[in-house]
């Protein structure tokens, strides 16, 4: 069961493949239960789901040099209803965090939407139209730490109000990040009722920063900045340019690759030697 040269730029490279392989489940046949060796090395097939997210490609246009498509999407399919994603996305976070000398558990988050195009492939039970930004899709509802590394993901109708979201969107955030007291949102999410609510029931801060008063052009606000930013790089992967899936939870599986891919980049990055005299 050899691995593929690598020839893509989305491809892991040696380093990278050091940092994920420990993050992966188990193979089956490794557990107590058994099962069948893997046809395909891990990498290959790791090297194969990032070179969907980083192109866009229809599955079935997988080059050939990578494991067969029905293999890679099948991983795919499994890793994310078991969550896979969202815990090596964690894991990789925390990484950075300690590595700029930061708690791993973040004590602040920010959050905010964006709304993307939906294919054909998209049923009407989960796509809307948001008549604000005149997009017939799905919206994109992420929390991230005050570096822009993603938290949580929630994938709704494009139509869905950012005042109706926030309610679930920052319980999971609750959930899962129990340290986080502080949340920074924009105008779009200016409610009493949300910020007594998220005071009362979760124990949140929820602050809204709003833009300054007689403001015609871009202007960084602070905090906000940050989310727009994490979108930009979610964005740069092709995949997340629309949505194309059917499942609102592969949606987030494809949010939640591309910010892998750039985190591992991240911290395998060469550090630049200090220049001598």
């Amino acid at each position: 069961m050899g691995c593929r040269s690598r020839r893509y730029p989305s491809d892991t490279t040696d380093a990278e493949w050091a940092l994920l392989e420990p993050l992966l489940p188990r193979p089956a046949c490794a557990t107590e239960l058994g099962g069948r060796p893997e046809k395909h090395h891990r990498r290959a097939v790791v090297d194969a789901l990032r070179y969907v997210t980083d192109n866009g490609i229809k599955w079935r246009a997988l080059p050939a040099d990578f494991p067969p498509w029905q293999t890679v999407h099948g991983f795919f399919t499994r890793w994310s209803k078991a969550g896979v994603f969202d815990k090596i996305r964690d894991q990789l976070r925390e990484k950075i965090r300690s590595r700029a000398g930061r708690n791993p558990a973040p004590s602040a988050a920010v959050i905010d939407s964006q709304s993307v195009k939906a294919a054909e492939t998209v049923g009407r039970p989960s796509r809307g139209y948001d008549g604000g930004k005149k997009i017939d899709g799905r919206k994109r509802h992420i929390a991230t730490d005050t570096q822009g590394l993603l938290l949580v993901v929630l994938i709704t109708a494009a139509s869905v109000q950012d005042r109706a979201a926030a309610r679930d969107l920052l319980s999971a955030l609750h959930t899962a990040y129990r340290g986080i007291t502080w949340v920074w949102a924009d105008g779009g999410y200016t409610s009493k009722a949300l910020v007594d609510w998220a005071q009362d029931t979760l124990h949140l801060t929820f602050d809204i920063v709003k833009k300054i008063v007689g403001q015609t052009t871009f202007i960084i606000l602070p905090r906000r900045w940050v989310v727009e930013r994490t979108f930009s790089w979610i964005t740069q992967a092709r995949r997340n340019a629309r949505d194309y899936e059917r499942l609102p939870d592969h949606s987030a599986a494809f949010v939640n690759n591309a910010m892998i891919t750039m985190m591992t980049r991240r911290l395998t990055r060469p550090t630049k030697r200090a220049r001598t005299t």
